[in-house]
C-alpha cells in the first residue's frame, strides 16, 4: 500500500533537493522518497535500540535492589524509625557543638 503526499517547499529547499537528486541520478520525488525511507528505518532502529538500552539499564538497576547492608537488622515499624531518627538528631547536636 502507498500514500500520496503533497509538499509545499520553499524555492531554496527545492533547489537543494534538486541538486542532491541530480547528483544521485534521481528525480526530486525519488530522492525525497529514498531519503524519507532511510530516515524512517534509522528512526525505527533507534527506537528499538533505545528501548533495549532502557530495559537493560532497568535490569541493572533492579539487581541492586536490597543489596545495601547496614550491618544490622532494621525494622520498618514506627518505634524503630523513631529510635533511628532520635539517634541521628542527637548525633547532629554533638557534631554541631
Amino acid at each position: 500500500m502507498s500514500q500520496t503526499l503533497t509538499l509545499e517547499l520553499s524555492d531554496e529547499v527545492y533547489t537543494n533537493l534538486k541538486q542532491e537528486a541530480e547528483f544521485a541520478g534521481l528525480s526530486v520525488s525519488e530522492w525525497i522518497i529514498v531519503s524519507l525511507t532511510q530516515q524512517a528505518k534509522k528512526s525505527s532502529k533507534l527506537d528499538v535500540a533505545t528501548s533495549v538500552d532502557r530495559e537493560a539499564a532497568r535490569q541493572r538497576f533492579r539487581r541492586h535492589a536490597g543489596s545495601v547492608d547496614l550491618g544490622y537488622a532494621t525494622k520498618v515499624d514506627n518505634e524503630s524509625i523513631e529510635a533511628d531518627l532520635a539517634r541521628a538528631y542527637s548525633n547532629e547536636d554533638k557534631v554541631g557543638n
